[in-house]
């Protein structure tokens, strides 16, 4: 017997798609899920929906406190030992819940699989690849940004014995919030297949947050890192808010009130652009990338340090172009530089470093540095990243 899967739906007046939604998950090819949709209580045609499809789902309608809340009621509810939730906007693709529940069925060790997805429009026409998605790297997810597409997520129920459900004080980033404590405590993987649809309309939760949105996703940041501003916040808030990011700027920094800021001068604003981005791109590749090789600056993060001694770090340059070696690395620690190495064509090099004793649980931000890089592009091939040198393991001991 497969493990059975439960699929969580919170719903309210969300009559226009919530049909395409039920569809997709009852058409799955998984033959063991449980379905519950959660509703507020809605006054348009969800309900008549919900009892078409009654003697293939369970359904509650009933008022709660929004999205997190329906969430964790239908979490509560589920019996299965997998569980996900699915937006009452949003679908699944053909063969999503077999995939995943695979995945976590062949790896016992991992607690959460997510995958690619794409994005579609209000009439449900694909407009492309969510362009985020990653493998996952927990520094990232803390600093960069969300790149889980939560539409492709599947957990296993147990994970709620240890840390708690979503948190329901959130209203725009509780699926952030709750994949960084998952990270933080269990085994993360990412599956490249394509398992789920966001839909994406002005109307939509992240479209139509605003500042409001900015200020909860800002609190999560700031809350499970240890940067006040780090890339992230900019991501976030640059573009869509730029003109409430420089109001809070004047107040926090008063020596910021140059005149580029009362009159808005377009040519010193693109300067302040350049050098916030300049320093956000750096750290803008998903290093590492899925075939192994690094960037030329590259962050990890360990949650679980214990009673490890040493931080240990394997690679190699034999595929590496003469133009980019030799190579000088840096292994830094918690913004300290720890180890340095000068390298040159080697099928494998090794670097350890000691780890100082963390104090409350702290963890070990981790950070590989190298003064060279290639671009693969510039050698022929169709590839624009910038590459450094393949990575065989990075971890603790």
């Amino acid at each position: 017997m497969k493990p059975l899967v439960s699929i969580v739906t919170p719903s309210f007046n969300q009559g226009q798609f919530i049909e395409e939604t039920i569809q997709s998950v009852l058409a799955q090819d998984y033959p063991n899920i449980e379905y519950l949709v959660v509703d507020g209580g809605s006054t348009d045609n969800t309900l008549e929906i919900l009892a078409k499809y009654e003697d293939r789902l369970k359904w509650i309608s009933e008022p709660d406190s929004g999205q997190s809340h329906a969430i964790n009621k239908g979490f509560r509810m589920a019996r299965g030992e997998i569980v996900a939730w699915l937006n009452s906007d949003d679908t699944f693709l053909p063969g999503a819940v077999s995939k995943a529940a695979q995945h976590l069925t062949d790896n016992p060790e991992i607690m959460m699989v997510y995958g690619e997805g794409y994005l579609m429009d209000l009439n449900s026409q694909i407009t492309g690849r969510f362009p985020a998605t990653e493998p996952f790297n927990l520094w990232r997810l803390i600093n960069y940004g969300d790149y889980i597409l939560q539409q492709t997520v599947f957990m296993r129920k147990k994970i709620f014995d240890v840390i708690p459900m979503v948190d329901e004080s959130l209203h725009y980033g509780m699926d952030w919030d709750l994949f960084i404590r998952i990270g933080k405590r269990f085994k993360v993987d990412y599956l490249p297949e394509y398992l789920g649809m966001l839909r994406e309309y002005p109307e939509a939760k992240s479209f139509a947050g605003g500042v409001k949105r900015l200020a909860e996703l800002t609190s999560i940041m700031r809350r499970h890192g240890n940067r006040r501003y780090p890339p992230a916040f900019f991501n976030y808030c640059w573009h869509p808010y730029q003109d409430a990011f420089l109001e809070k700027l004047r107040h926090a920094v008063p020596w910021l009130r140059w005149t580029w800021l009362e009159n808005g001068s377009e040519s010193l604003r693109k300067v302040v652009t350049y050098l916030i981005f300049k320093q956000v791109t750096r750290m803008g590749q998903p290093s590492p990338f899925l075939d192994g090789w690094v960037a030329d600056c590259s962050y990890f993060l360990f949650t679980d340090v214990g009673d490890k001694k040493m931080v240990r770090v394997v690679g190699s340059t034999q595929e590496v172009p003469g133009r980019a070696l030799p190579m000088k690395i840096k292994l830094s620690l918690n913004g300290r530089v720890m180890e340095q190495r000068k390298v040159r064509r080697e099928s494998e090099f090794v670097m350890t470093c000691p780890i100082a004793p963390q104090s409350n649980g702290e963890p070990l931000e981790v950070v590989l540095k190298t003064n060279r890089h290639f671009v693969p592009a510039r050698f022929g091939a169709k590839d624009n990243r910038r590459l450094a040198f393949q990575l065989k393991e990075i971890g603790l001991v």
